[in-house]
């Protein structure tokens, strides 16, 4: 990997995926145990020219990125550009750090303010996301195989998960999934996406509700490997 051109970087996007099903970032599975390193510690060692403290950096927090990227926009392209992009600027920006917040806070503002900036460039060349929704109502069990008493299979669960993902407003879908695959606070879904913390509150609740209230027909306990975040501050 060329740390100083990361967009060269080729992206495997079966490796970076393969933990969706898991709601929570695990830094504890996510960070070898030889390398316990503070991340912002990490990140100053890199604005001081380490270029390994970043390679630590990007294996730990590659996965959590790229799945946060993917289920905010299902292009895999671009994800993949996206994913590119906030490393991109990670690397401009380095001599810029300041540990005032966490790493994780510091990239996953970037990669946010990437995501926004890519929504707006959609909007404009109206490049929707109506084709990654119909693609996932695709995935879905019809209508006539469908019984009340029926208990859904793994499948048909994330298909109908992700078609509810996809179709929440914008800046409900993002704080639902910064706190699911990164397990930040609140507080740090807040700097990230530049609103209060009650706002961010707000925005988890009313993803949550929807996402409940789409999916009621499925099974609770298959419910719960959907949901982690109820309860956690």
């Amino acid at each position: 990997m060329d740390l100083l051109q990361p967009t060269n970087t080729a992206i495997d996007a079966d490796e970076l995926t393969q933990d969706t099903s898991t709601s929570a970032y695990d830094p504890v599975r996510s960070v070898p145990a030889t390398a316990p390193t503070d991340d912002n510690a990490l990140m100053m060692r890199y604005r001081n020219g380490d270029t390994r403290a970043f390679e630590t950096l990007y294996t730990r927090h590659k996965g959590a990125l790229y799945r946060y990227l993917q289920r905010m926009c299902r292009n895999r392209e671009a994800v993949n550009d996206l994913f590119q992009e906030t490393w991109s600027k990670l690397v401009t920006s380095r001599a810029r750090y300041e540990p005032r917040a966490q790493f994780t806070t510091f990239l996953f503002h970037i990669a946010h303010n990437c995501a926004i900036d890519y929504f707006r460039r959609a909007e404009r060349q109206h490049i929707g996301r109506t084709d990654d929704v119909d693609e996932l109502q695709d995935r879905l069990p019809s209508s006539d195989t469908d019984r009340p008493d029926s208990k859904a299979s793994e499948a048909e669960l994330q298909a109908a998960f992700q078609l509810a993902l996809a179709q929440l407003p914008e800046e409900q879908r993002n704080v639902f999934v910064l706190r699911e695959e990164t397990g930040m606070s609140l507080e740090e879904i807040g700097q990230v996406t530049g609103v209060t913390m009650e706002t961010a509150k707000s925005r988890l609740r009313y993803a949550l509700s929807k996402l409940r209230t789409a999916l009621k027909q499925y099974e609770p306990r298959e419910l719960s490997r959907e949901f982690s975040t109820s309860g956690r501050p």
